[in-house]
């Protein structure tokens, strides 16, 4: 295909990677609801996360040999900046949904089942010896459902990869300002450290999530408490995995010189992408762990 004019609009051609993307993505979503439900094995999960990966490699891969014999004008580009910027507001409203049920949790689960807001005769039915605190560690039936002995605390390793993530966001505008001013040595030394530094985030929460079910009991089934931290950080570090990833894959591209001043836009998005986590991040901090 001849590349197009600044006047044209680049029009992609027929392509099976979605249909492929929406079938592993189908089978690993309804391989974990039946796996969760004792009805199926692992297996269906694997294999629909094997298509997810070859779907991604295929497609991201077809995107950057197109983009590289200069198929794509700057009106493709704005298109593809359009995209970034909804998938990403998507994701503000994904982790949105999550504080907003901890949000309702705190400011208004706990005081009604303490008997807030005319809510005593609910309460005493509910939960008769409930007590209003957060973290709350005490479940109802706890004989059915696992307590945690204490809430994780803010300033050992979530301080540490607090700093990590925020010292990976400098090394990845470091490493954008290098691509700026056409140094491709420093910009791929930079965007190493920026993979390192989100690898080692991840390998810390990690060690973190083993310290919560071994030492503190706290598990994804210790009352809300135990939820809501699980799921928060738990899609945050998957979110950090998959930046991280990315970014690797950029860096090894930049290696290979794809990249320059003027088009680099797969860098923009990854950084993009990569700031947003940040962000994220210091919301968790201060509202799961510190406060």
């Amino acid at each position: 295909m001849s590349s197009t004019s600044n006047q044209d609009y680049y029009v992609p051609h027929g392509t099976n990677w979605p249909i492929i993307g929406s079938i592993g993505l189908t089978l690993t979503v309804v391989g974990v609801a039946n796996f969760l439900h004792d009805t199926w094995s692992a297996t269906p999960i694997f294999v629909g996360l094997a298509i997810v990966i070859f779907m991604m490699f295929g497609w991201f891969g077809q995107v950057i040999d197109e983009s590289l014999k200069g198929m794509y004008n700057p009106q493709v580009d704005m298109s593809f900046r359009w995209g970034m910027g909804w998938f990403i507001f998507s994701e503000v409203m994904f982790f949105g949904a999550f504080f907003g049920a901890l949000f309702y949790a705190r400011q208004y689960s706990i005081p009604w089942l303490d008997g807030a807001s005319n809510n005593a005769a609910t309460a005493e039915l509910l939960w008769p010896d409930f007590e209003a605190s957060w973290p709350l560690l005490s479940v109802p039936l706890a004989e059915k459902f696992e307590e945690a002995k204490q809430a994780m605390g803010a300033w050992g390793l979530p301080a540490l990869n607090t700093a990590i993530l925020l010292t990976s966001g400098w090394t990845v505008t470091l490493a954008h300002w290098a691509l700026k001013r056409k140094d491709n040595t420093w910009l791929v030394y930079w965007l190493f450290a920026t993979v390192a530094l989100g690898f080692g985030f991840v390998f810390l929460q990690g060690v973190e999530y083993v310290h919560a079910y071994v030492d503190l009991n706290l598990r994804l089934d210790s009352g809300i408490y135990g939820s809501t931290f699980f799921m928060l950080t738990g899609f945050h570090g998957l979110h950090v995995t998959m930046g991280a990833t990315m970014l690797l894959i950029i860096m090894i591209r930049a290696a290979k010189g794809h990249f320059s001043p003027e088009n680099h836009f797969a860098f923009e998005a990854v950084a993009w992408y990569w700031h947003f986590v940040d962000v994220v991040w210091l919301g968790l901090f201060i509202f799961v762990y510190w406060l």
